[in-house]
């Protein structure tokens, strides 16, 4: 039997420089004294501070003070246990210390444990990613400072796989409902001005960026040159549109909204009383939702009734999909996202603040609260036992 601890160190590189998360470098480093001394805990390092994106009040002088951004990522686990079939499903944010924080894996909400996880005996499966602007008015080496700000979905895309220090390309939607890219090249927002429709939301499927706008128009975005090219046709009828990679292809999630008049109304008056508009998309509720496939060679929309064993997330930075077999449960054709409903009427699973999480099911076309799916929600809340408190360190 080969001795794995005898393998070149050049070797050990090249397979640490294509483990996707630093988890799995952790556990790369934790196989043996020669694997842990091959290779160090890095990860990819981005700039201290981007600026601020431009709009009508401000202008590129913002970057040369104290105002800026600076970009973390988020990772969605599937986590379990050896010794346990239950399955946690856990959101993680690395800082700049490279300490490890436990969010809600569809909310910002971040979860204040006395505990921390140790990851080395345990199964972790990424399902999903996200990376977050944080607005920072500090210097940048204030960056502990920082606080979440921006709230549009931002992808990222890296120009040299190979490499940590290669270049990328941020890709986001501007306040103004257009796209706005960011180049490490020129260090600068560049707003595309192309908008028939304002942007509903933004993806990177297989290498490439990719963003539809309220009535379902998606374009492909050439990030080299700024242009933006048709894919396929509008998709009317939503109020908001989601895209999602699901079992290689790319779906189109439309959400179908209403205003709820049997909700109580007295929360978002009383928080709301001098946003009014605030308080009216508070009151908003999902009532339906329609799924549709991407016919690349017809260049249209074909609608899906059923996604037979997989799940689609909805979340508020990010979205993602994956199959009942991987998140350890028995249903599937679903769709989870994060609705306004169940916080205000107080359902939803209680076990933190903000919106609640809703669940539709594409067989019968019912949306009901997450704690009425006992399977699900065991998946959010609460920990599983084998939640220990050792402290990770990678």
């Amino acid at each position: 039997m080969a001795d794995w601890s005898q393998l070149p160190t050049d070797l050990l590189g090249l397979i640490a420089k294509r483990l996707d998360t630093s988890f799995d470098l952790f556990r790369f480093r934790h196989v043996c004294t020669t694997w842990r001394s091959s290779v160090t805990p890095t990860r990819r390092r981005f700039p201290g501070r981007f600026p601020l994106l431009p709009n009508e009040n401000n202008s590129k002088n913002f970057f040369s003070s104290s105002f800026g951004f600076s970009l973390s990522k988020r990772t969605v686990f599937v986590i379990r246990s050896p010794h346990n079939a239950t399955s946690w499903l856990i959101k993680v944010k690395e800082d700049e210390s490279n300490r490890k924080h436990l969010l809600n894996p569809l909310k910002r909400h971040r979860f204040d444990f006395a505990k921390v996880l140790d990851i080395q005996n345990l199964s972790l499966l990424e399902i999903g990613h996200e990376y977050v602007l944080n607005y920072i008015n500090y210097p940048p080496n204030s960056l502990n400072d920082a606080c979440t700000l921006y709230m549009e979905k931002l992808i990222l895309m890296h120009l040299d796989q190979k490499s940590d220090l290669g270049g990328f390309v941020l890709l986001t939607i501007h306040v103004s409902g257009k796209l706005a890219i960011y180049t490490s090249e020129n260090k600068d927002w560049v707003i595309l001005e192309q908008m028939p429709s304002p942007y509903d939301d933004v993806i990177l499927f297989k290498g490439k960026f990719y963003a539809v706008d309220n009535t379902g128009r998606i374009v492909y975005v050439d990030h080299s040159c700024f242009d933006v090219n048709l894919v396929a046709n509008p998709v009317f009828g939503g109020d908001k549109k989601y895209l999602v990679q699901c079992k290689g292809d790319l779906l189109l999630v439309d959400m179908y909204l209403s205003i709820d008049a049997t909700v109580d109304s007295s929360f978002s008056n009383e928080y709301f009383e001098h946003e009014p508009q605030l308080a009216y998309c508070m009151s908003e509720r999902t009532v339906m939702f329609k799924v549709f496939r991407l016919d690349w060679k017809q260049k249209e929309w074909i609608e899906v009734k059923n996604l037979r064993d997989h799940v689609l997330f909805l979340g508020e930075d990010c979205v993602f999909s994956t199959s009942a077999d991987d998140l350890g449960v028995s249903k599937g054709n679903c769709i989870l996202f994060v609705d306004n409903l169940f916080y205000l009427s107080g359902e939803g699973d209680g076990s933190d603040c903000g919106h609640g999480v809703g669940v539709f099911d594409l067989e019968s076309g019912c949306i009901k609260p997450l704690e009425n799916y006992p399977e699900l929600s065991k998946l959010f809340w609460p920990p599983p036992a084998w939640f220990t408190p050792t402290v990770l360190e990678v």
